[in-house]
């Protein structure tokens, strides 16, 4: 018998199928029960919910999304492109689910997520340009920061070094900086 966490993870799994492929709302939990040859009320136990199970797929997301922010915080001031290239490679780690959260918009504002997101964006453009950007900056780096998202879901068959590479420089040309031509190799 597979202990619960191999079963919630099993849960979370199918549920992030089913919920790609057809929707979080036009998705039962039933549906998800029958999937995995699991009762209902044996979901009921690691999921009291539908919304609870898509909080679960999503709080880890938010979680390290909300620590890199914070590191980056703490830094006192922040690398461009070492911001960026953090950036891209959460994103990219985690592009999957985030198709998921931009097909349900509307399940991600009944949880609180689309102000939680908007927050960060605005907190990424402080740890740029400061406590006061202009409006030229803040639309820059909204659009580098959205390129570089959108970047890690349209280019899924690019090479992720290739991708980072390009996807970065676009991002700092958006920043109007100047892009790195050569990477360094560290030590």
């Amino acid at each position: 018998m597979p202990r619960p966490s191999d079963t919630k993870q099993r849960i979370q799994e199918v549920a992030r199928e089913l919920f790609a492929r057809q929707g979080v709302q036009r998705t039962s939990l039933q549906e998800i029960a029958d999937r995995l040859g699991i009762t209902k009320p044996a979901l009921y136990y690691h999921f009291s919910s539908r919304e609870e199970l898509v909080r679960s797929i999503v709080q880890p997301i938010i979680d390290e999304e909300e620590a890199f922010l914070m590191g980056q915080e703490a830094l006192g001031e922040a690398e461009p492109r070492a911001l960026l290239e953090g950036y891209f490679d959460f994103h990219y780690r985690h592009r999957r689910d985030i198709v998921l959260m931009l097909s349900e918009l509307t399940t991600l504002a009944d949880l609180g997520l689309i102000d939680l997101v908007l927050n960060w964006r605005g907190r990424l453009v402080k740890l740029l340009y400061g406590p006061e950007p202009t409006l030229e900056q803040a639309t820059r780096a909204v659009i580098a920061f959205g390129g570089l998202q959108d970047c890690t879901i349209q280019f899924a068959d690019v090479p992720k070094d290739e991708l980072r590479r390009v996807a970065v420089d676009g991002a700092c040309a958006a920043l109007g900086i100047e892009p790195q031509r050569e990477t360094r190799r560290r030590a």
